[in-house]
Formats: C-alpha cells, sequence, structure tokens
C-alpha cells in the first residue's frame, strides 16, 4: 500500500506467520522462527528420506523406480507440520509465500528442468478445495528459478480416496492408473514434479510412471516437506 508513491512498510511491519511476533525486513518470519526452520538434512538422493550417512538408502537401493532424484527442501516437523496444513487446507496464502520463497533458496543450486509440473488435483477436489495448494508454491518457485511452469501435459484423470489413513500398499493400489499425460503433449526431456508433502511417494510414483511411459527420459521430484 502507498501514499503519494511512498511504500507504507515502516507502518505496517511484517509479521512471522509462525508465532506473530514482527518479522524480519521484507520476511514475514521472525528470526527465530527462521532459525528453527527444520531444513532437509542428509537424504537418500532417490527418495529424500533422511539419512545418517550419504548415499541410497534401503529400498532405493533394492527397487526400482520411475523417479531418478527426489530432493525436499525441509522435514516435515515444525513449524511446516502447522504452515502447510494452513496452506492446503484454510487458504493461508501468507503461509505459503513464505514457503515459496524458502524453496526457491534452498533449490537454486539444482540443475534447471525443462518444465516444472505441479502435481494436479482431480477436477472435484479442486471445485471442493477452490484452488490447488502445489500450483500456489509451484508458481512463485518456477518464476523465481526461471523455469517454466507447465499445468498443461499431466492430468488427474481418477478421483482417487484421501491417502491419509492408507499404508503404503494401499496408496499405490489407490493411485493406479490416476495420472495420465495429455493426448498430443510435446514433452520435454527432462521434467521435475513438484508437490508440498512426500510420505511414501506413491503420488509422486504414478506420475512419474505415466510421464515415464510417454516418454519422457528424466523424471525428478521436488517437494516441500518430507516425512520421515
Amino acid at each position: 500500500m502507498q501514499v503519494d508513491g511512498a511504500p507504507l512498510a515502516w507502518l505496517l511491519p511484517p509479521r512471522c506467520v509462525v508465532c506473530g511476533d514482527r518479522g524480519m525486513r521484507g520476511c514475514d518470519l521472525c528470526a527465530g522462527c527462521r532459525a528453527a526452520l527444520p531444513w532437509s538434512p542428509r537424504a537418500c538422493p532417490r527418495c529424500a528420506l533422511p539419512l545418517a550417512q550419504s548415499g541410497d538408502c534401503v529400498d532405493c537401493a533394492t527397487t526400482a523406480s520411475p523417479l531418478d532424484a527426489v530432493h525436499a527442501a525441509f522435514a516435515y516437523a515444525f513449524p511446516l507440520d502447522v504452515l502447510l496444513p494452513r496452506l492446503k487446507f484454510h487458504v493461508d496464502f501468507a503461509a505459503g509465500r513464505v514457503l515459496a520463497g524458502c524453496l526457491a533458496e534452498r533449490f537454486a543450486a539444482l540443475p534447471r528442468p525443462e518444465a516444472l509440473l505441479p502435481l494436479p488435483l482431480h477436477r472435484s477436489r479442486l471445485r471442493q478445495r477452490g484452488y490447488d495448494q502445489a500450483l500456489e508454491l509451484a508458481r512463485p518457485l518456477a518464476r523465481a528459478l526461471a523455469v517454466p511452469l507447465r499445468t498443461d501435459l499431466l492430468q488427474r484423470c481418477r478421483a482417487t480416496a484421501a491417502q491419509t489413513r492408507l499404508d503404503a500398499d494401499a496408496r499405490r493400489r489407490n493411485l493406479q492408473g490416476a495420472f495420465a499425460v495429455r493426448r498430443h503433449a510435446l514433452l520435454p526431456a527432462h521434467v521435475v514434479l513438484f508437490d508440498d508433502v512426500m510420505t511414501t511417494g506413491a503420488t509422486l510414483h504414478a506420475a512419474a510412471a505415466a510421464l515415464r511411459a510417454a516418454g519422457v527420459a528424466r523424471v525428478e521430484a521436488w517437494v516441500c516437506a518430507r516425512v520421515a
């Protein structure tokens, strides 16, 4: 907001989206909450599962994956376990803005793909929620990193049950045939899928498998937070 062209930031200082204290200059986080963010530690390069030492985790060392690599910005711990649900279920775009800035910082050094693909919601879920939280994070991330954002390549063609209460095997069965590449789409050779949270990876694997089957050579995933 401005009066006669003069910014009024000094009248409306940023507030920390976590604790409500005064935020740092140009940031909706205070110094304490910023320092407490659970940045992802050393992790498996294939699934982003935190590890004590470098290398693939046991599952990735023995099981093929349609994903070439997975990068997570954070562990799914406080305050991510508060901020992400606020974005996802309570239309808290201020939390999303803070997270998108952190994502751009974390992923800035990674090789750039030819396209960033936010995991799409099924149209019934989109109507119910009114917005797609993965897209709300991916749009500013793509802009900050100068990566083309593509929402026209992948579609969620089948509504699925909520994954929250399903085990790993049930999640995989639930997502069979859930994604499809749009007909006649000109596919890049290297794409990155984006999602807000990765738990077992079943959703990302299903989307990656559809892209692989359509001819994409390299599929990676970037996620905001990884559940250990």
